[in-house]
């Protein structure tokens, strides 16, 4: 499936997600290289929401000083899946991997990010067990929380989506892990 199908597809949460997939969508058809940083201020992003049966995982962002999903940029020849992935890892030190349900692109929104960029982010389902060592240079504030903790942590992009996600609660996901 392309990147346009995949957006598309994705049922909004609540007003902010439906508006972020309408933009995303609009800048899908304008950019000609979405996916590169350096060709737009407005390019996708990926991150990575993960989720078990503890709760949530967030990380204190060390730039700006927000509880937020793991994520970041997209390499040059990687998908935004497999960035989301990438950078989960990286910044939670977890064994991160799909769900059952596989590369599950699960909420879309869109924010400013600093510099006067415009991050149109992309954020996939995973799941993951033990406790977070992210990487050297990597944020040291990471951890599971609770649901009730994580919304009242999170910035506005992050609360529809964890909202969104306490109500499917994983079950029609992945068995296996439900919270």
């Amino acid at each position: 499936m392309d990147l346009k199908a995949s957006v598309a597809a994705v049922v909004p949460g609540d007003s902010r997600e439906r508006s972020s997939i309408e933009h995303v969508l609009t800048e899908l058809e304008r950019l000609p290289r979405p996916l590169d940083r350096d060709a737009d201020p407005v390019h996708v992003t990926a991150s990575a929401l993960i989720a078990n049966e503890h709760g949530v995982v967030l990380h204190l962002h060390k730039l700006i000083g927000l509880w937020l999903q793991p994520g970041g940029h997209i390499d040059p020849g990687e998908a935004p899946s497999g960035a989301a992935l990438r950078e989960a890892i990286e910044e939670t030190g977890l064994p991160c991997r799909w769900t059952d349900a596989g590369r599950v692109l699960f909420h879309v929104d869109v924010h400013p990010a600093a510099r006067g960029h415009t991050h149109l982010d992309l954020r996939y389902l995973l799941t993951a067990e033990g406790e977070p060592s992210p990487a050297r240079g990597e944020s040291k504030f990471v951890r599971w929380f609770m649901w009730d903790d994580a919304i009242a942590a999170a910035d506005p992009g992050l609360i529809g989506a964890l909202h969104k996600l306490r109500r499917t609660r994983m079950s029609s996901l992945d068995d296996a892990d439900r919270i």
